[in-house]
């Protein structure tokens, strides 16, 4: 059934406009493929790929955030051999070999964590979105877009790439970028049923006290996003997550667009009914399907026991991530490069004028820098990584 669903997609990949229902859409509490049959996702996050993590690189102290993991390297490589190591990490840390992986393993969907900054004024990020889309299709898989890191960041911390506040929710000129970024991708990918949906937002608003009075902000900013998507693309689903990193689904009125998809994520809980209830309550309440847009980083019994508890309740899911250095809790582990250790221990050294002696004396050799950096662009291709069996029967999925 899902590969005569896509079949009957492959007009767009010819360059032929589809009509409305060649889309998957909303249809009361549940997703509808284009073959008019409802839709489970089965779901996996390709994170650290467009905004990479520093606890991904066993950076449990020192830099967090892309920038300062650009920083890093930058320091201990040079500005040239950074800008070729990102280059190459970007082209070769999802290939056609990762997405064929993700279908055999029993995957209808993944779900792309997108940095802002290639979809402003750069054309890079649609030339590798459009390279995995077109895997995808061929796969068939469902994408969906998430905009991990918005300008002037949505939470704060790391994981949005920000300076230590959400000043989306206090900058103009930052709204109006948030909203341009998605005009721009929503206009090109209007055409794509691939594509199955625009998640605005990722993890909005953290629950610490001093942001809560920054939640009324958000369903506002959220309905200007949706407008300026609805001017370009009215097809594709927009997908809005609750404040407090996607937990909170207080802040939302009655759905205010036809085809939207509401997304909570779960983590470190006890995974029984009352840790879902709330949002089965919001989707019977409101009639709009709900989606768990990530969870994981645990043990596989836990993670066994949460996809069935969602999978019971009829919500599809998208569990992270797909991919990261050395750890078990990922579908795929990347091996620990020769020479790392000494990176990650000058990674903890504090950075500031202060420690600038410190930090240059204990710099690893360029010698061992540029074996570990040239190992490391080998070791995240698919054929090097180690298969976490455990992790994808958890999920109820198999190793290819």
């Amino acid at each position: 059934m899902m590969a005569a669903c896509f079949l009957a997609l492959a007009d767009t990949a010819l360059g032929q406009t589809p009509s409305s229902g060649s889309f998957v859409h909303a249809s009361g509490p549940q997703l509808v493929a284009p073959d008019g049959h409802p839709l489970l996702l089965k779901g996996i996050n390709l994170g650290n790929w467009l905004e990479p993590e520093g606890y991904m690189f066993l950076f449990e102290d020192g830099p967090q955030s892309t920038t300062e993991i650009e920083a890093l390297i930058e320091e201990l490589a040079g500005p040239e051999a950074a800008s070729h190591f990102w280059k190459e990490w970007r082209e070769n840390y999802i290939t056609r070999s990762d997405i064929d992986f993700i279908r055999r393993a029993g995957m209808n969907s993944v779900r792309i964590p997108l940095h802002y900054r290639f979809f402003l004024n750069s054309d890079e990020g649609f030339r590798l979105l459009d390279r995995v889309i077109a895997w995808c299709r061929v796969a068939h898989i469902w994408v969906v877009l998430d905009l991990h890191c918005a300008p002037g960041g949505q939470t704060g911390t790391n994981i949005d790439d920000s300076d230590g506040y959400p000043w989306l929710f206090k900058s103009p000129s930052m709204q109006a970028a948030t909203i341009g970024a998605w005009k721009r991708i929503a206009e090109h990918y209007r055409n794509e049923p691939t594509v199955l949906g625009y998640d605005l937002l990722n993890e909005p608003i953290p629950h610490f006290p001093a942001l809560q009075p920054l939640k009324s902000e958000l369903e506002p900013l959220y309905r200007r996003i949706t407008a300026a998507i609805r001017e370009v693309d009215p097809n594709h689903v927009v997908i809005l997550g609750g404040a407090n990193w996607d937990t909170d689904f207080s802040v939302f009125s009655a759905p205010f667009d036809k085809n939207v998809m509401y997304t909570f994520h779960k983590y470190w809980m006890t995974p029984d009914q009352a840790s879902v209830q709330e949002y089965v309550d919001f989707r019977a309440r409101h009639n709009v399907p709900v989606w768990l847009g990530e969870s994981g980083e645990n043990t596989d019994d836990w993670v066994r026991q949460f996809a069935a508890l969602l999978e019971k309740n009829n919500i599809g899911w998208c569990f992270w991530p797909y991919k990261k250095m050395e750890r078990s809790s990922a579908v795929v582990s990347i091996v620990k490069p020769a020479h790392w250790d000494e990176i990650v221990a000058f990674a903890k050294l504090e950075r500031g004028t202060g420690n600038a002696e410190k930090r240059i004396a204990a710099r690893p050799s360029a010698q061992d820098v540029d074996e570990a950096l040239g190992e490391l662009l080998q070791n995240i291709r698919l054929a090097k990584c180690k298969v976490n069996e455990g992790y994808l029967k958890a999920l109820g999925m198999k190793a290819p």
